[in-house]
């Protein structure tokens, strides 16, 4: 096994996994229950690697935009974290659900409270909460994420958001449920506008692994800024290890032994805390929700270069 000593050696490694990508049987197909999102090709890849100097590696169509999705769900719990703190978790849990991401199964027996920030009744909390901070949760999001990414162009994808409102009953749902319970600030078709928006970024690879180096850098932003504390930067990859994806959260540690998040746009986002963070990309889902080839990638990169937190 190669142990990675230096980032320039990010490149052949992911050479090498794009190539045995390439030649293993595509499985999994794309989120059809997001129609702007069917018409993917499940076969599509891409990976990058960013490191803490925002140096960046790529293989595949790994400069090509696609959905976000839930990938936006760690940028939204950072921006709420940074400003009100601890308050947060009196509103959302930091447990694994164990159940779907869109579940209302727990709601009703934990009154009103979300498990954790990235099922979809945690995200809405979270969204409300910056929301309610910032008066533009979708705008605060964006604007951040086109100043980690260096990529002034990132926007929304109007397609996807109109997509999502007209196939949002389940999120519906969930908004009113818990507003039902005082959980919810904001009115919940404002709510809505704004989680449809925030899901609907469209970034590449390289945008994404970039944004996400502040996690890497334990709280410190693109500019040598602070964000957030090293407890805080500390918690939100612990959430990402035991809840980013999903119910699958435990095999994906297992595989890949990394602090991850996933997207049902087929986006995996992962970091090495103190040496690089990584974005891969196919839109072949497995039946949780996640990228069949973009685990499979991380596993080889985590396996190849011996790098995990464990």
């Amino acid at each position: 096994m190669a142990i990675m000593t230096s980032s320039s050696t990010f490149q052949p490694v992911l050479e090498r996994i794009a190539e045995e990508i390439e030649r293993t049987p595509g499985s999994g197909r794309p989120a059809d229950y997001i129609p702007a999102l069917a018409a993917c090709d499940p076969r599509s890849f891409g990976m990058a690697v960013a490191d803490l100097d925002g140096a960046v590696y790529g293989v595949g169509e790994w400069r090509r935009p696609f959905s976000a999705q839930s990938l936006t769900k760690v940028f939204t719990l950072a921006l709420d974290l940074a400003r009100e703190g601890d308050v947060l978790w009196e509103h959302v849990g930091r447990e694994p659900s164990g159940n779907p991401f869109n579940s209302l199964v727990q709601l009703e027996y934990e009154n009103g409270i979300p498990r954790n920030p990235f099922i979809n009744a945690g995200a809405l909390v979270v969204t409300d909460r910056l929301h309610t901070r910032t008066g533009d949760a979708s705008g605060e999001l964006l604007s951040f994420l086109r100043t980690e990414s260096g990529n002034p162009g990132l926007t929304f994808d109007q397609e996807v958001a109109a997509s999502e409102s007209a196939h949002g009953d389940r999120n519906a749902a969930l908004g009113h449920f818990m507003a039902s319970y005082g959980n919810i600030d904001n009115p919940v078709p404002t709510l809505l506008e704004q989680y449809f928006r925030q899901c609907s970024v469209a970034a590449s690879c390289a945008d994404l692994a970039l944004a996400t180096g502040f996690l890497a850098r334990h709280g410190i932003r693109a500019d040598g800024t602070r964000l957030l504390t090293l407890s805080q930067a500390k918690q939100i990859n612990a959430i990402m290890l035991t809840c980013g994806t999903y119910d699958a959260a435990g095999d994906f540690a297992y595989r890949v032994g990394l602090p991850g998040k996933s997207g049902v746009g087929g986006g995996i986002i992962a970091v090495v805390p103190g040496r690089c963070t990584l974005c891969v990309w196919s839109p072949g889902l497995d039946e949780r929700g996640n990228s069949v080839a973009g685990v499979a990638a991380l596993d080889r990169f985590t396996t190849l270069t011996g790098v995990s937190v464990f």
